[in-house]
């Protein structure tokens, strides 16, 4: 069965909260999802990539269809369970921001020496600035993700700090990933 989805126009994380509904409400499915920015683009190939599925995109004047193929064959794959560690801004507490950005690169740090891993690490609100401008950080966000954990940056807040051309480290997510990261997580903390 081939459907069209269109999502041109539609601010994150929409096109991708349609392009999964009608993913999982068919058993075998051929679905173009049509969007009309890079992001959307991004963050639609990564739901298909997540969920084990083909695709294949296309560039067609201005506009991306993302033609993802499901059939009933397909083993979708369960999410990566784990501790889910939320960013909430570049300081560790609240009070004198001098101290917080000194506790927030000892807190990053103490996370390479201590084990488990969380499995991902999310950046939201001015958390971005620690994947984008602290070096220090980035240096043992780095370490981190050489040892498989998912280092994510919300999209909406780099383009808010004008920081998504500046992102040295992980990738970049959408509201929906970073809801379904904590929703699916086995455990979750917030700093």
């Amino acid at each position: 069965m081939k459907h069209t989805l269109d999502c041109t126009g539609l601010e994150c994380p929409m096109p991708v909260v349609k392009a999964k509904n009608m993913l999982e409400e068919n058993e075998s499915i051929t679905l173009d999802v049509i969007v009309d920015n890079e992001t959307a683009k991004e963050n639609v190939s990564k739901l298909a990539n997540s969920m084990n599925l083909s695709y294949t995109v296309k560039d067609d004047a201005g506009k991306f269809i993302i033609t993802i193929v499901k059939n009933s064959s397909t083993k979708v794959e369960e999410h990566k369970k784990g501790m889910v560690l939320l960013v909430k801004t570049q300081y560790l507490g609240s009070g004198d921001d001098e101290l917080g950005a000194i506790l927030m690169k000892s807190f990053v740090f103490s996370l390479t020496q201590s084990k488990p891993y969380p499995s991902k690490v999310i950046f939201v609100n001015s958390g971005v600035k620690l994947t984008t401008q602290n070096e220090e950080v980035i240096k043992n966000l780095k370490v981190l993700e050489n040892e498989g954990v998912e280092i994510i940056s919300c999209g909406t807040c780099l383009d808010f700090y004008g920081l998504k051309e500046e992102l040295k480290v992980g990738t970049v997510g959408n509201m929906y990933d970073i809801v379904d990261s904590i929703n699916n997580a086995e455990s979750k903390m917030s700093v």
